[in-house]
């Protein structure tokens, strides 16, 4: 299940994903190293959501008892959108990243995108693998083009993918 995520969030986050070393490792922003951290996602979150139509969402259990993750949608224009996703080691190699971006192609499309774009860390092969899996396409690899605040201070290379157009349409139905 996605949902937006609330004040009330922050304490399951931050335990279950957001302070884990081996979970934030690969991503672009800090590991939280204290609750205020989290909060100011969940701040951050809001914000998206008021600027665009989608933004962050958690993603948890069926039943929504328990936390796996958050992934979501940055609107870059009107027509262009970045996502991502990071999900608790337990809830890892169980298909929940591949089900949440297949989720988040659709949301992209009734929002009128027609260019959905990942980054992601030129070491990252996991995170590689699923989405090729949902039909993103590797476009390249930029050298030296982001920070990854958790692995090193020097920028990395990362690899482009993106889908876009018909196989955008087609997203998000198997």
């Amino acid at each position: 299940m996605l949902r937006r995520p609330v004040p009330e969030d922050a304490a399951a986050i931050f335990e279950r994903y957001a302070s884990d070393p081996e979970v934030t490792r690969f991503l672009s922003w800090p590991r939280h190293h204290s609750i205020a951290a989290t909060r100011d996602f969940v701040a951050f979150s809001d914000a998206e959501w008021a600027r665009a139509p989608a933004g962050p969402y958690l993603i948890t259990s069926r039943d929504g008892d328990r936390l796996l993750g958050s992934t979501g949608l940055s609107f870059q224009t009107g027509f262009r959108a970045e996502t991502g996703y990071v999900l608790a080691v337990d809830a890892w190699g169980q298909g929940y990243a591949a089900e949440a971006l297949r989720a988040m192609l659709v949301v992209a499309r009734s929002a009128g995108v027609v260019r959905v774009q990942a980054l992601c860390h030129a070491d990252h092969r996991r995170s590689h693998r699923v989405l090729e899996k949902c039909g993103f396409e590797r476009e390249g690899l930029l050298r030296q083009y982001a920070e990854f605040p958790n692995l090193t201070t020097v920028p990395c290379d990362v690899v482009s993918y993106a889908i876009t157009g018909v196989a955008l349409l087609a997203a998000g139905n198997g």
